[in-house]
């Protein structure tokens, strides 16, 4: 069942959202949320889509998310361009996010707004971040910025947006399980802000600490390096071990196996 961003946040209190690659690590996290019932989210970042554009990748996941038994949606994930933005939603999906965390706040603003007026009136959602979170990956330049909760709730109730993506403490990118969140920023945040509140870069969350943030209201938790480590990593294995094979399909099905397992354990804690 393909729905928006919007939609999906009401069917339960906290919905993992996930960047995939293709179809192999896609179809895996959507079989996984039908074993489970559990509604999912399906993203593709700027790596993705420089990779298999949306006009591609996009109807395959949005044909994906009709197919499932379970609430899906399909979302841009940090996008800074209007016209991918523009090419996402004509190409089905029913979730943008804008990312204007680099900018003055003031242009952030502006442009928001502009993106939210564009995609509330193709009835897509809007997702948007204040503060900033950064990135552990050198190559990629980013400043690192904790979330204010006043302008956390003045940028919510000017732009309209569906979802706001706060930075208390999480990392882009991270390996390992050890990211220090602040809690007592999330908890002023949450109280002030009654918009849905997204969390990025929840591969480097501990476990008790997701379960944490869930329970304190978060209400989209983004994770990718956890499922491409188990993608890749599973990989690397089964062509070393199949030293005669060259046939690829014979390589992802351990892939796909480990990716499932993975998103099964992340949404166990979510859901």
């Amino acid at each position: 069942m393909l729905i928006t961003l919007k939609e999906i946040l009401k069917t339960q209190r906290t919905v993992a959202a996930f960047n995939v690659f293709g179809y192999e690590d896609a179809i895996s996290v959507v079989r996984t949320a039908e074993e489970m019932g559990c509604p999912v989210i399906l993203m593709t970042n700027k790596d993705c889509v420089d990779f298999i554009p949306q006009e591609i990748i996009g109807p395959m996941l949005v044909t994906m998310a009709k197919n499932a038994s379970v609430p899906v949606c399909v979302h841009l994930d940090h996008s800074r361009s209007k016209a991918d933005i523009e090419r996402a939603i004509a190409s089905g999906y029913t979730s943008v996010m804008y990312d204007g965390s680099q900018l003055p706040i003031e242009e952030n603003l502006a442009n928001t707004k502009e993106i939210v007026e564009l995609a509330h009136a193709a009835g897509v959602s809007v997702e948007a971040e204040i503060g900033s979170v950064g990135y552990s990956d050198p190559n990629v330049v980013a400043k690192a910025e904790y979330t204010d909760p006043d302008q956390a709730v003045w940028f919510a109730r000017e732009t309209g947006v569906d979802a706001l993506a706060v930075a208390i403490g999480t990392v882009h990118r991270m390996k390992i399980q050890e990211a220090k969140i602040d809690f007592d920023l999330l908890k002023r945040i949450k109280e002030k802000v009654d918009t849905p509140l997204v969390i990025h870069g929840s591969s480097g969350v501990k476990d008790e600490d997701l379960s944490k943030m869930c329970e304190m209201g978060v209400s989209k938790i983004n994770l990718g390096t956890s499922l491409r480590m188990a993608f890749g990593n599973t990989l690397r294995r089964t062509v070393n071990e199949m030293t005669e094979e060259f046939d690829r399909l014979k390589f992802f099905p351990a892939s796909m196996k480990a990716v499932s397992n993975k998103a099964k354990e992340k949404m166990t804690i979510v859901h």
